[in-house]
C-alpha cells in the first residue's frame, strides 16, 4: 500500500514537472540596428546589426541565461527587450501584450513589472544621492509619498540584499563592488517586478564576490517569485543560474536548450568550441579543445549564410550560401545548423 502510495505520488510530482509553465515574455523576430551614415549629406550607407532576428520565450518563474562572446548582442538584446532601446523591427509580448510600440504614460507604467541590474554598478548609481534615496526614488515616481513614508520599507528591502542598516544614509563610493551591486539589485527589486534583466551582473566582481552575488539572486528570485533574463559571457555562470540557455553569435540566437542539455549535448558548432573552453576541474578529464579561427566579423557587414560559417570547423559549401533557421532537433533543443536541417 505504501509503495502503490509512493508510485502515485512520483507520478503527480513527474506530470507537474513536466506540465508548461505560463509564458511571461514572448520575443518573436527581434531586430536591433543602427544605421550608418556617410557622405557630405551624412545619408545611410548601412546598418549595424547588432540584433538580427531573434526569437524566445520566458516562463513565468524561470531563469532564461543569453550567453555570447563579447559584441554578439546579448546586452542590446536585453535593453531592446526592456524597451530601454526602441526594437528596429519584431514584436515583443509581455504578459499577452504588445508592448513593441509603447509610449508615454504605458510605457512608463511598464517600468514597474520590468527592471533591470546593470553590468557596472557604480556607473549605474548617482554618486551624489545617498543609498536611502536611491532605492526610495522609483518607490516615490510610481506610488508618491515622501522619502520618510517608505524609510523602514527600504531599510528591511537593503538588509535582505545584505546591506547593514547604515547603509541607508551612506553614498555609492563607500561600498564595495559587490556592495554596490547588492545596491542595483535593491533598487530593482523596490517596485517587486515580474522580471529582471540581470546584464552581465557580476563580471565586473571579484572572483570571491560572484558567487554571493549569484546565490543572492536565487534567493530572491525563489522569495519575490521573479522571472529572470540573465545575460552572462561566463558558461560556468550561467549553467548555474539558468534553467535554459540561448546562445548568441554576432546577432543571433543559435542554439536554444535546457541548461544540462546544452553542456551535456551540444549541437552547434559554436556552442560545442564555447563548451570545449571551459576548464575542467580534474585534469585527468582531458576534453579536446576546439580552436576558432579567425576573427569574430563586424556586424556591419556580416558574411552572407550562416553568420558563423567562415569560422566553422564543420562547414559545408552551402554554408555559405544559405542562412540556417532556429530549428527543432530534440524536444525543447533548437539549434540553427545547416547539419541539421
Amino acid at each position: 500500500m505504501a509503495q502503490e502510495t509512493r508510485d502515485k505520488h512520483e507520478h503527480l510530482v513527474r506530470v507537474d514537472s513536466s506540465s508548461e509553465k505560463e509564458s511571461l515574455l514572448k520575443v518573436d523576430n527581434l531586430q536591433k540596428y543602427y544605421p550608418i551614415k556617410g557622405g557630405f549629406f551624412r545619408r545611410k550607407i548601412g546598418d549595424v546589426k547588432a540584433v538580427d532576428n531573434i526569437s524566445l520565450d520566458l516562463k513565468r518563474g524561470e531563469t532564461f541565461g543569453l550567453v555570447g562572446e563579447s559584441g554578439c548582442g546579448k546586452s542590446t538584446a536585453g535593453r531592446t527587450i526592456t524597451r530601454l532601446f526602441k526594437p528596429t523591427a519584431g514584436k515583443i509580448f509581455f504578459e499577452g501584450k504588445d508592448i513593441t510600440n509603447l509610449r508615454g504614460s504605458e510605457l512608463r507604467n511598464l517600468r514597474q513589472d520590468i527592471q533591470m541590474v546593470f553590468q557596472d554598478p557604480y556607473a549605474s548609481l548617482n554618486p551624489k544621492m545617498m543609498v536611502g534615496s536611491i532605492v526610495t526614488e522609483p518607490i516615490i515616481n510610481f506610488k508618491g509619498g515622501s522619502e520618510k513614508k517608505y524609510k523602514d520599507e527600504v531599510i528591511a528591502l537593503l538588509e535582505r540584499v545584505g546591506l547593514p542598516e547604515d547603509a541607508y544614509y551612506k553614498y555609492p563610493h563607500e561600498f564595495s563592488g559587490g556592495q554596490r551591486q547588492r545596491i542595483g539589485i535593491a533598487r530593482a527589486l523596490a517596485l517587486k517586478p515580474k522580471l529582471i534583466v540581470a546584464d552581465e551582473p557580476v563580471s565586473a566582481l571579484d572572483v570571491s564576490v560572484q558567487s554571493q552575488v549569484l546565490n543572492l539572486l536565487k534567493e530572491l528570485q525563489q522569495e519575490f517569485n521573479l522571472t529572470l533574463l540573465f545575460i552572462a559571457h561566463d558558461l560556468s555562470v550561467v549553467k548555474h543560474m539558468s534553467d535554459r540557455i540561448g546562445v548568441m553569435y554576432l546577432g543571433n540566437l543559435v542554439e536554444v536548450a535546457g541548461a544540462e542539455e546544452i553542456y551535456q549535448d551540444p549541437k552547434h558548432p559554436y556552442t560545442q568550441a564555447l563548451i570545449s573552453a571551459i576548464p575542467m576541474p580534474d585534469p585527468r578529464n582531458k576534453s579536446k579543445r576546439i580552436i576558432l579561427s579567425g576573427d569574430v566579423p563586424s556586424p556591419q557587414n556580416p558574411p552572407v549564410g550562416c553568420p558563423f560559417h567562415p569560422r566553422c570547423h564543420k562547414a559545408m559549401p552551402e554554408c555559405s550560401e544559405k542562412k540556417p533557421q532556429l530549428k527543432e532537433v530534440n524536444p525543447g533543443h533548437r539549434v540553427s545548423c545547416l547539419l541539421y536541417e
